[in-house]
């Protein structure tokens, strides 16, 4: 039995969007925030900017993990429409931001659930590729996206100026995969 979802965690977690606007949102985006604050205290290393017109409908989507109805995790995902990264990292990516579990529920699923839900908005939104930044001290962040399939590429957009502690990562999104 998992001590901290219970016998039935998978019955329990339920991934929805949600408005980045909303209180919901701003709490763990906060939480997300003073985490990544302590983390990396030197300047220019952290990235916390994400607007909730890049994540409206048909621009990318902003969801929110809750175990047994309570927040415990979110993640976003936008499409790349600005015309100098999409020259640089070509049509159809889009780029995943702010993906963030609650400490006390890390290590059970979460992340490995959130992020599949993250694709399935990305096909939804038509995009064929993925890109994201983590941090180079997030051993936890790095293990979760290299098992889903993500391999490195060198540092894009506004991340080329962070190399000491950005770790720029892609995946190839298949048509049509299973949310086993």
């Amino acid at each position: 039995m998992d001590p901290v979802l219970g016998k039935r965690a998978s019955l329990a977690l339920a991934i929805a969007p949600e408005a980045l606007t909303s209180e919901i949102a701003a709490s763990l985006i906060g939480a997300l925030n003073a985490e990544l604050a302590t983390r990396y205290p030197e300047p220019g290393a952290t990235h916390f900017r994400l607007d909730p017109t890049e994540v409206a409908p048909g621009a990318g989507a902003f969801v929110v993990a809750r175990l047994s109805g309570r927040p415990v995790g979110c993640g976003a995902v936008r499409s790349l429409r600005d015309p100098a990264l999409v020259r640089e990292l070509g049509p159809g990516v889009g780029e995943l931001k702010r993906m963030y579990v609650a400490p006390d529920v890390r290590g059970h699923g979460i992340g490995r659930g959130l992020l599949p839900r993250l694709e399935e908005e990305a096909r939804a939104l038509g995009l064929t590729r993925l890109v994201l930044e983590t941090g180079t001290r997030q051993a936890e962040a790095l293990a979760l996206y290299r098992n889903a399939g993500f391999t490195g590429i060198p540092a894009y957009g506004e991340y080329r100026m962070s190399p000491g502690t950005s770790v720029c990562l892609a995946k190839l999104l298949s048509a049509v995969e299973s949310l086993e």
